[in-house]
């Protein structure tokens, strides 16, 4: 039998993850998954790989190591010129070279092999370069080589794989291997040639099986696009985006808690001289490129694969996935899976890093946030690859897209800039594997920012922003191996589900406010009622408007309930299993104006703090509608996602009887205090909560505390007043007594008590009386959060 070390070409089942340094990261992970994880119904295309023996047979017969070495031996790899005038003349070199004949032939072979397994003449490959240094758990050198798709014939093939050979010495490659230390001439390169899945026909795009850009473990992120996968990589589209809630999927639970459509008019397919772009078909317009169902295939595909890589390991080992779906068949295929590099391979979270703006001044520049960093420097626009001589080092690249061409100057960035692209676009992948914070998708990018302009590019928050200057900044570092545990517990208030996973990894003990607030007015910014009324809306611009917002669907409030839905479930999803106290809507009515198609339901209030908001909405006939779509929302959360973690809360509930209305209309909408674990708090923030708190604590499951209008309503003043803003301090002894009078009643009656309004976050000394008076739970900004628990720790119990 002969060795694989001695074979030129090795078929995906001759291979395992073991043969790496014979057909690189990229083939032994097709083979080890083609052999081990297809009968688990994950779909594999078939194919074989060139080995390194044959690649270094290639260099040895055609007589290209002298020379290389010598052309190496000059290399000056931070001289763009130098770095770029060597890559040419090795790539050179090796186009020139001839094939040895005899492995000329054993390729003929494999491929006319495979060809007669497809019951095809010549059928259509996809040659992918593997190099034996590539997907490595601490260098990816991911996309550095060159793939080529839909090759067919002996003659294309082997033409092909002399390009995909001199692609082991594109600048990039050189620059990468430099920074990692690998010698240029002992890595080899291995050709995997695998039948081509049509997803030119289809859709195709990456799969994580974490969130990027934190680390956060329990999710699938998973980007799509029609046709061809090159689009979505390069970031020339903005793809669908889905997020998968792994604990509630292996439970059985189709729990996609996200689902985002990209911006694409355009794709890549099959020419009859290569790839070529097209517009997308009639029924791919306005709609996902995936089902639900292709969807949930997907994310458990990713989580077997992660799951079967972490037992191969002995880590928990994330995968980058490459997926597609073939348009003739309809069938979803993997084509290769990596280790993510960022946040894997053993990495355990030991601390928690925080950058934060010391500064009020707004973004002139906005996009999407890769990095979680601010860095500041002056401005360096190219468009074109040509231009990269130009660039110095700290500079900030600002560029339509990058791609594996741009890697040396991307690592002597300060920040990165682009107008294209996505969470999973070259420039997101390499920015956040190089710690660098990068803004893709602004779109107008390069025709805003000019060259020398000094910026700061801000990634700590939710979204990307430019703003002009050096803008002041601050970095904090907690060791989380030395946060105390505390009672009361800790949690946190937030808004923002892009916010959630980061502020997950806070050693909190859960979420004592979600605000359903941010989500309304953020991601679904149109009145409730204008999309339960939306066939009767008379206003022809207005229906246009909300039409454009909501295309997706024929149905207006499923747009509400899922929007909605999917903002509580990212949150809920982050904190799992701790417990997420979700609040229901607590506009006022000039706010709730505000929403598109607010004015038509909205009357004007002169003082709308103590006006229509809270219990008194849900349970009245005009607003009822409303209130059901956010209990479906809440249901959705609940019993698809499987997060049985979320809580509900109800404010501004003035009297007993209101509370009884309420739980009336939930238990209608199928939230039934109680069932499946299910508490309903109420928020103590009126005097009456407090003076009635038996009474209220009969019906509901406890209180959470709501300072700001607990001090509002107990010293008369109207907090959005700056006459009186004076005045309103919870600190005041009257606020105080009503506290402690809430507090001690739950404890009585053995039921939740909590805050969750500013005052703790705001003064320490309210934190520790809170402390002092037995309270269950502290709810605080998490710019505080740790600050808080490092002050309780000093509370005696």
């Amino acid at each position: 039998m002969i060795a694989k070390s001695s074979k030129n070409i090795l078929w995906f089942k001759e291979i395992s993850y073991q043969d790496l340094p014979l057909v690189g990261g990229k083939n032994a992970s097709l083979g080890e998954m083609y052999n081990h994880l297809r009968s688990k119904g994950i779909n594999i295309p078939n194919g074989f790989a060139t080995t390194s023996r044959a690649y270094f047979s290639f260099i040895e017969e055609a007589g290209l190591g002298k020379e290389m070495k010598r052309l190496f031996q000059q290399l000056e790899v931070k001289n763009i010129n130098n770095l770029q005038k060597t890559g040419r003349a090795i790539r050179e070199l090796i186009l020139r070279a001839p094939f040895p004949k005899s492995l000329e032939e054993e390729i003929r072979e494999a491929y006319h092999r495979l060809s007669r397994e497809y019951q095809e003449e010549a059928t259509d490959v996809a040659v992918r370069s593997s190099a034996t240094a590539e997907d490595l758990p601490k260098f990816s050198f991911a996309g550095q080589q060159e793939s080529y798709l839909n090759i067919k014939g002996d003659k294309e093939l082997q033409r092909t794989m002399k390009k995909c050979f001199a692609s082991l010495f594109t600048d990039r490659v050189i620059a990468y291997r430099e920074e990692g230390g690998f010698s240029h001439l002992k890595i080899a390169l291995s050709i995997g040639i695998n039948k081509m899945v049509r997803s030119d026909l289809g859709a195709a795009g990456v799969m994580f099986t974490l969130d990027t850009e934190s680390g956060f473990p329990n999710v699938v992120l998973i980007n799509s696009a029609f046709g061809l996968g090159e689009f979505l990589v390069k970031g020339r589209v903005t793809p669908d985006e889905y997020l998968v809630f792994k604990p509630g999927l292996k439970k059985g639970y189709p729990a996609i808690i996200k689902k985002k459509r990209g911006d694409q008019k355009e794709k890549l397919v099959y020419g009859k001289s290569g790839v070529k772009k097209a517009n997308l078909l009639k029924k791919e317009m306005g709609r996902f490129s995936l089902s639900d169902e292709e969807i949930l295939t997907l994310a458990k595909w990713g989580v077997q694969i992660e799951d079967y890589y972490s037992r191969l390991r002995g880590y928990w080992d994330p995968q980058d996935i490459e997926w597609a779906k073939d348009g003739k068949t309809n069938q979803l295929f993997v084509v290769q899976s990596r280790p993510e590099t960022v946040h894997g391979g053993g990495k355990k979270i030991t601390s928690y890093q925080e950058y934060r703006l010391q500064s009020e001044k707004e973004p002139f520049l906005k996009g999407i946030a890769i990095g979680e960093k601010i860095a500041s420097g002056r401005v360096r626009v190219i468009k074109n690859v040509s231009e990269l001589n130009t660039f110095k080092p700290g500079e900030v690249l600002v560029t339509p897209m990058t791609d594996p061409d741009w890697v040396s100057i991307m690592k002597q960035s300060a920040a990165i800039i682009t107008d294209k692209g996505s969470k999973t676009c070259h420039a997101a992948i390499v920015s956040r594997e190089l710690g660098i914070p990068c803004v893709v998708g602004t779109k107008t990018a390069t025709s805003v920012l000019k060259t020398g302009r000094l910026v700061t590019v801000n990634c700590s928050g939710s979204e990307g922003q430019v703003l002009a200057g050096k803008v002041p900044y601050q970095v904090k570092k907690y060791d989380l191996k030395k946060i105390p545990k505390v009672k009361p517990k800790v949690y946190v208030n937030i808004g923002a589900p892009g916010l959630a996973f980061k502020t997950s990894f806070l050693p909190v003990a859960g979420a004592g406010l979600v605000r359903e607030e941010f989500v309304i007015a953020n991601d679904i910014r149109i009145h409730p009622l204008a999309l339960y009324h939306f066939r009767q809306l008379k206003d022809k611009v207005l229906k246009r408007k909300i039409e454009k917002l909501t295309s997706a669907y024929s149905d207006k409030r499923q747009f509400f309930i899922d929007r909605l839905a999917e903002g509580i479930g990212q949150i809920a999803a982050a904190f799992w299993p701790r417990p997420v106290i979700v609040r229901f809507a607590d506009f006022k009515t000039n706010e709730y104006r505000q929403l598109l198609g607010g004015e038509i339901f909205e009357l004007e209030e002169d003082n709308p703090m103590l006006g229509w908001r809270g219990a008194s909405r849900y349970y009245s006939p005009q607003f009822r509608p409303a209130f059901n779509m956010e209990c479906q929302a809440l249901k959705k959360v609940r019993e698809e996602f499987g997060l049985t973690n979320v809580m509900t809360m109800i404010p501004f509930c003035r009297t007993v009887e209101e509370g009884k209305k309420v739980l009336k209309e939930m238990e209608k909408a199928g939230l039934k205090k109680g069932r499946g674990g299910m508490k309903v708090y109420v928020m103590a923030e009126i005097p009456s909560n407090i003076l009635l708190a038996d009474e209220f604590l009969k019906i509901f499951d406890g209180f959470s505390i709501g300072s700001n209008d607990l001090t509002q309503m107990t010293l008369g003043l109207d907090r959005d007043s700056a006459m009186v803003a004076g005045i309103g301090d919870e600190r005041n002894e009257a606020v105080k007594k009503l506290v402690a009078e809430a507090i001690l009643h739950c404890r009585r009656q053995k039921k939740y008590s909590g805050i969750c309004g500013e005052a703790p976050s705001n003064y320490a000394s309210f934190a520790l009386f809170l402390a002092r008076e037995g309270i269950e739970s502290i709810s605080v900004s998490p710019q505080v959060a740790i600050k808080t628990i490092s002050l309780l720790a000093k509370v005696k119990n």
